[in-house]
């Protein structure tokens, strides 16, 4: 995985075509975020292109400066390109998202590792990379877990139990991560359930899968396998992968039940 690119130039273009029709009209910033119901400070983001101009944005600015469609147009390209991408895309989409749903198969996700059993997994990368790039992706992978303490985002982790026995960061650094999963049993916004063996599907074993949704009600979903991973926007495939999860996670235990699973699992190890 790669640390985050910069911005998408058609966030930039957008929010600067936003800039142009409301200097053109005569409209003021403060009046595009009274409209918006954004504060001054998060349409300046949009105009400058720090942060994708929101639908909310574009129909206010629309509105207000007589475009005719010109600018609520433009909202369809600002989403991801429905073809594989890169992390670094599927990041720009996490930071925005209000709800999370991952299911992984061969590894604890991203968002639960400890620092030790990230470092593990980042440092036998194939091809190998060097000890600068590791660190950089380590601190990069626990940044994103910040995310996880914010109350009003939503998150839901199906893990398969093979994932519980991965351990290629030793035997004390995988109970320190069981432990670590161990940490969110009853939190209100984080919902971990494990996937037994026996009642796993097969589709489960085609890979990773997370589904992502925005405040804007928009649906996103990654998929990664070996050295490869694509990020979909198109809403009849997001759809389907959607129910494939669904079906999923409607396999695997309670979360209490799988706190009980992980405990179990940390007196063998």
């Amino acid at each position: 995985m790669s640390t985050p690119k910069q911005n998408p130039v058609s966030w930039k273009y957008c929010g600067d075509q936003v800039k142009r029709w409301r200097t053109l009209a005569g409209v003021s910033r403060e009046q595009l975020s009274q409209a918006a119901h954004y504060d001054i400070e998060s349409v300046r983001s949009m105009e400058a292109g720090r942060r994708k101009p929101t639908l909310q944005l574009l129909q206010a600015a629309d509105e207000l400066c007589d475009a005719k469609g010109m600018l609520v147009g433009a909202h369809p390209y600002l989403t991801p390109e429905n073809r594989p991408a890169r992390s670094d895309a599927y990041f720009d989409v996490e930071k925005e998202a209000v709800a999370f749903y991952s299911y992984e198969a061969l590894y604890i996700p991203g968002l639960m590792q400890t620092e030790d059993y990230a470092r593990a997994i980042l440092s036998r990368h194939m091809p190998p990379v060097d000890s600068a790039t590791i660190e950089e992706r380590v601190a990069f992978r626990l940044k994103r877990q910040e995310r996880l303490v914010e109350p009003e985002v939503l998150f839901s982790f199906t893990i398969y139990e093979a994932a519980l026995h991965t351990s290629i960061s030793g035997r004390e650094a995988m109970k320190e991560q069981l432990h670590r999963l161990l940490e969110f049993e009853g939190s209100r916004n984080i919902r971990i359930q494990i996937l037994p063996a026996e009642q796993m599907l097969p589709s489960g074993l085609s890979g990773s899968l997370t589904i992502l949704e925005t405040i804007n009600n928009e649906q996103y979903a990654y998929v990664e396998t070996h050295l490869t991973n694509a990020l979909h926007s198109d809403p009849q495939l997001v759809g389907k992968l959607s129910r494939r999860h669904a079906m999923i996670r409607s396999q695997a235990l309670a979360p209490r039940e799988s706190a009980r699973f992980i405990r179990k699992t940390l007196e063998q190890l």
